[in-house]
């Protein structure tokens, strides 16, 4: 499923050990979600730096890696610098790494200008909002849900979000929020298990 490599063996490693298991799951679908649209759209794109990304673009909503002063996706995006050096990668590939993370939490990026951060874009927004639903067919949807369950991911990400837009208002997440998130993930047909 993941590219057979120590670094990503690494990073679901470092997953695995901080996130909740619906965070985990979350971003094990987000890898699958983009590699599937990668797949369908013809999107040439490196996928053991996709999946480093993938796995740890949420690493700072958790307990252990929350920044009270930068916004989660920088503050993840560091720690996914700092992992990827120190498993041996050059210094300018582990700034892609971080690159995609904080971009995932940003305006679109067309596939053209960054295929890893716009699949990071694309798989998050069809995993937290239901953004991009055609793309995602039932069987496959079902398929990976049974895999991967969603363990109460909904509320537990708007938690998170809830909580990062309290402390740092001028966030991301904290736009989110604003936005109608919470409307958005609970009509997210990914949260019903059906579509």
């Amino acid at each position: 499923m993941f590219p057979d490599t120590p670094v990503t063996s690494a990073a679901l490693s470092v997953a695995t050990r901080f996130c909740s298991p619906a965070l985990l799951n979350h971003c094990v679908r987000s890898y699958l979600w983009g590699v599937m649209y990668g797949g369908a759209h013809g999107i040439a794109f490196d996928d053991e730096l996709f999946c480093v990304a993938a796995l740890l673009h949420d690493i700072g909503l958790t307990d252990a890696f929350d920044s009270h002063r930068l916004p989660f996706e920088d503050a993840g995006g560091r720690l996914a610098w700092v992992f990827a050096v120190a498993a041996g990668w050059p210094q300018e590939r582990a700034a892609r790494a971080h690159e995609i993370i904080v971009l995932h939490m940003r305006d679109d990026v067309p596939a053209a200008d960054d295929p890893e951060a716009h699949l990071l874009q694309v798989a998050t927004s069809w995993e937290v909002v239901g953004r991009h639903a055609e793309e995602f067919p039932a069987r496959a949807r079902a398929d990976v849900l049974t895999r991967y369950p969603r363990l109460g991911f909904g509320a537990e990400f708007l938690g998170c979000f809830e909580d990062q837009a309290r402390r740092k208002p001028d966030s991301a997440a904290a736009a989110s929020v604003r936005r109608n998130v919470a409307g958005k993930i609970a009509a997210n047909p990914l949260e019903t298990h059906q579509g």
